[in-house]
């Protein structure tokens, strides 16, 4: 059952980056696209180039009629359902940035109850924001208010919040628990990129089995 929701959030994340780059990668080239076309019919009525300009004015007729009014909205709920979920992903996986140094300079002993104290004020700030979300949900839902160029109803996009909130909660209390077991936190290199220090240490390793065998 935790591998499905590991999968899930790591799937909502990855579709929601996906479909808000697409969107913003469509609506740029659907801008500067105009912006040509514009260019390219006065380009065409100046140098009295009619079949240009027929057929120029056509394009920008049918490319104006796409409407994509929408897609800064779209994005700006996309990357707000983003942070959401990625947040309980970062904290399920040590992604979060901490500060340590007191930390480290405590006993062991204290150290652990410190790092269960930050855990379950975690747990708890999450819980209070996603009750109070879905409070807010509940009577937005009852209002019937929709988005201005999506209209969507506001309290499926404000759903984030406590469904975000209590997802993070929940891996709050999953980090508290595995650190009860077994005193390990989950930790994450923000120095390491996926395929870059992995083909850089091959390559280490190659060059200095050459220099030895050189040698």
């Amino acid at each position: 059952m935790l591998r499905l929701l590991d999968r899930l959030e790591e799937t909502l994340v990855a579709v929601f980056i996906a479909a808000a780059t697409l969107i913003i990668f469509a609506a740029v080239v659907h801008r500067y696209s105009l912006g040509l076309l514009a260019d390219l019919v006065g380009f065409s009525r100046r140098e009295q180039i009619e079949w240009l300009s027929d057929l120029s004015r056509s394009v920008y007729m049918g490319v104006r009629g796409i409407n994509l009014l929408w897609a800064q909205e779209a994005c700006i709920y996309l990357f707000v359902w983003m942070a959401k979920f990625g947040a309980a992903y970062g904290v399920r996986t040590g992604i979060h940035v901490g500060v340590d140094v007191l930390l480290n300079r405590l006993p062991p002993g204290r150290q652990r109850v410190m790092v269960l104290f930050g855990l379950m004020a975690g747990a708890t700030f999450t819980a209070i924001i996603g009750s109070l979300g879905a409070d807010f949900v509940w009577h937005i839902r009852l209002a019937g208010t929709t988005s201005p160029d999506l209209e969507m109803p506001m309290w499926i996009i404000y759903l984030a919040v406590p469904l975000g909130s209590w997802l993070m909660c929940f891996r709050f209390l999953q980090v508290a628990w595995i650190f009860l077991r077994t005193g390990e936190l989950p930790e994450h290199d923000h120095g390491h990129v996926d395929g870059v220090d992995d083909d850089a240490d091959a390559a280490a390793i190659a060059t200095g089995h050459h220099m030895s065998h050189d040698r």
